[in-house]
């Protein structure tokens, strides 16, 4: 739950007054670049759409002005621009109390986000929101500083995110939106985005060092030294883990960061350079049926964190390097530009049906080789139909990936032995948006947007029927109310469409590329998106913040390039709507609570004999949190995080089990510069799924296929230490 503003800080937090004059958003904004640049010159801009304070007209720069407000760095939101119930922004504050198992769970400061795995630690997570199995990222649009992350016409699934590079302790801010409702968000977004951006500083220099059960080991090196008349930002982070799988994962990456800043939020520059390696060993989703009580009847027996196939796994790298530069002179003009370089690998070795060819077995191997090139420019300007103010803001955004080659090969015991398919892509996208906000009256302020999307896809295929060229176009409009605000409440009435592309070689394929005969139909290119959603957020209560939303989304269709058989799946068209719930307390100044729930339905529309519930659909989560850090030098927190049923077939007839875990942090403060934390994730010890599938695999031994469900288990009772010098 992340609202606009709270009375209470954490006490490491100065508390800081809001001056009349808006420069506390200047204050807020210092140490972002990228989008979050462009955030703080379209706050300048907006400034003076809020309603004012005093009846003199003095206000500040805020959708909301509470009575006595005190914005502090524990707590902001979309400071001068909230247009939806359900968008936020968590400052870094927030996450340091936060027990993270993986780098990915750091998303899940998004209300009603799960983030799971399937497979070894290497690999992309996998994404739950919104009633939405967002498998590796189709429908959740992310960028780190600016950076997408999801990756079109990927080897493993279209919009593949894999974050694994991210550095939790660098972070600034996670700023989230859910919904298609935003100009400025395009492909992937259908269900929502988070933009997450590293500090341009460091307080002082640090090591953090970790030791962990399953030989889980970590070294962080970070510091921010003056440079130049800016700030170098430098870090490196290494880490090992085995994990608790009886197959060791032998997990190694490193993480490598250099961002050189300079200037401030009124003027300035950024550039960036990234740096992720990393290599495991994969224990992949097993069948129920082999780890059952009594699975001796059967010709293979595993414990719940064996394995079938002992050579699957993979490697990755990712580099980037990013310029972003800004300004805006403060009276509500600005502008924001940034253009960036990504070189991307990954080879992935899996086997999920294990023997369904007796002889060589069914292990496969994704292989992704591109670069990848974008930029993205915007500028806001004052711009009224009224005497009262308004702005106008434009974007342009262009996307280049030139991969080659995405390829899915057979392979036994990791050597490839067949070419299933291979296909050099190159996919462009071109994208302009043109938004504009009003205040109206003292409770009345609208945005309305139009975006557009041109894609154009070229592939050469070593089946020279499945290549060819295509392109495709869409138009998205976007609308947004915001009433109020009334007892410290305010109303938003949201609506819009969005999409996400196809995988290229689904828009160009005329024959399965299994046997290169049998006829494939091809699929459009772009999928729309058409979502609304009413909802409130309100601070009527002192210390005590709250949120609603009632949402509905309808996609037109969800086809799926299947990267595991190199075609399409066909699917049909989709509605979804549910409901978002959230409350933030902070009843002490060393004291955070916050308790988010949201429910979802979620089925296929048409009428068809197989059902239409939508395999995956997770139909309730909740999480609480609590967040400790008092003067006496004791920090740290607890979560509790539920992850609901969800029909695995179509009839629902078969259905996932619900997962419930907690995890806890805590630590004390030595000395000004010593620290030391404990970790515990999953305290009780619950034997529960991170993912259950429902589908057909054959067991070596077995005389034939078997539908059966097949998970992958949770990681059991795991402790990690954690020793942090400043210096």
């Amino acid at each position: 739950m992340h609202l606009l503003v709270n009375r209470h800080t954490l006490t490491r937090v100065r508390s800081q007054g809001v001056p009349a004059d808006g420069h506390e958003s200047e204050v807020m904004m210092g140490n972002g670049t990228g989008r979050r640049n462009a955030n703080a010159a379209r706050v300048a801009a907006l400034v003076a759409l809020a309603p004012p304070l005093t009846a003199s007209g003095s206000g500040i720069p805020t959708a909301t002005p509470l009575e006595e407000i005190v914005v502090t760095a524990s707590r902001m939101g979309l400071i001068g621009e909230s247009r939806a119930a359900s968008e936020g922004i968590v400052p870094a504050i927030q996450l340091e109390g936060r027990p993270v198992l993986r780098p990915g769970e750091v998303l899940e400061v998004v209300p009603g986000l799960i983030v799971t795995q399937h497979s070894g630690d290497g690999k992309a997570n996998q994404y739950f929101l919104r009633g939405f199995n967002l498998d590796h990222g189709t429908d959740f649009a992310t960028s780190v500083d600016g950076i997408p992350v999801n990756m079109p016409t990927h080897a493993h699934g279209q919009g593949y995110s894999d974050i694994n590079f991210l550095i939790p302790e660098l972070v600034d801010t996670v700023s989230y939106r859910k919904g298609t409702y935003f100009a400025d968000e395009g492909n992937f977004s259908a269900a929502g985005a988070a933009d997450i951006t590293y500090r341009r500083e460091l307080d002082a220099p640090f090591v953090n060092l970790t030791v962990g059960a399953d030989d889980y080991y970590r070294a962080l090196l970070a510091g921010a030294p003056e440079v130049g008349g800016g700030t170098l930002l430098g870090a490196l982070d290494y880490s090992t883990a085995d994990g608790p799988w009886d197959l060791p994962q032998d997990y190694r990456k490193v993480n490598g960061l250099l961002k050189y800043s300079r200037g401030a939020a009124e003027r300035g520059f950024a550039a960036t350079a990234m740096g992720y390696d990393g290599r495991w060993d994969s224990t992949d989703q097993i069948p129920l049926r082999a780890t059952r009580s009594g699975c001796g009847q059967i010709p293979f027996c595993i414990s719940r964190f064996g394995y079938v196939d002992d050579t699957s796994g993979g490697e990755s790298h990712r580099y980037s390097l990013s310029v972003d530069a800004w300004s805006n002179d403060g009276e509500g003009r600005g502008w924001t530009a940034s253009a960036w370089a990504l070189d991307y690998h990954l080879e992935l070795i899996s086997n999920f049906t294990y023997a369904l060819d007796p002889v060589n077995g069914d292990q496969f191997e994704q292989y992704d080789d591109r670069r990848v090139y974008g930029g993205r420019f915007e500028y806001v300007w004052p711009a009224s139909l009224t005497s009262l103010p308004g702005a106008l803001r434009a974007g342009a955004e262009l996307r280049r990936d030139e991969i080659e080659p995405v390829g899915l090969y057979l392979t036994t015991q990791a050597v490839r032995r067949e070419t299933v398919r291979e296909d050099d892509v190159t996919q462009s996208s071109y994208s302009a948006y043109l938004s504009h906000d009003q205040r109206w009256n003292d409770w009345l302020r609208t945005e309305l947007g139009l975006r557009a999307d041109y894609f154009d896809f070229d592939v050469s295929s070593n089946l020279a029927a499945n290549s060819g060229t295509a392109t495709d176009s869409i138009a998205s409009p976007k609308a947004s109310v915001v009433l109020g605000p009334w007892h410290e409440t305010e109303y938003f009435l949201n609506a819009g469409r969005g999409f996400h592309s196809n995988d290229a070689r689904g828009t160009t394929i005329r024959v399965d590329p299994s046997d290169g005969v049998t006829p494939v139909d091809r699929v459009d290119p772009l999928v729309a998106a058409t979502g609304a959603e009413v909802g409130f957020r309100s601070a009527a209560v002192p210390g005590l913040q709250l949120y609603g939303a009632l949402w509905r989304l309808d996609l037109d269709s969800e086809l799926l390039f299947v990267g595991d058989g190199g075609i399409t799946e066909p699917s049909r068209a989709s509605r979804r709507y549910g409901v978002e719930l959230g409350a933030f307390w902070a009843p002490l100044d060393w004291l955070i609570v916050d308790l988010d729930y949201a429910w979802s339905h979620a089925r296929f529309r048409g009428n068809d004999p197989a059902g239409d519930r939508i395999p995956g659909a997770v139909e309730d989560v909740a999480s609480l949190g609590v967040a400790v850090n008092r003067s006496d030098g004791w920090f740290g927190g607890a979560r509790v995080r539920y992850l609901g049923e969800a029909p695995l077939i179509e009839d629902d007839s078969v259905r996932s089990e619900p997962t419930l875990l907690v995890n806890l942090e805590a630590g004390y403060r030595i000395t000004e510069r010593l620290s030391a934390f404990l970790t515990v994730f999953n305290l009780f010890d619950a034997e529960d799924n991170d993912i259950s599938y429902f589908y057909e695999s054959q067991l070596p031994g077995e005389a034939a296929p078997v539908e059966d469900i097949h998970f992958h288990p949770v990681e059991p009772r795991t402790f990690r230490l954690t020793l942090g010098l400043s210096f």
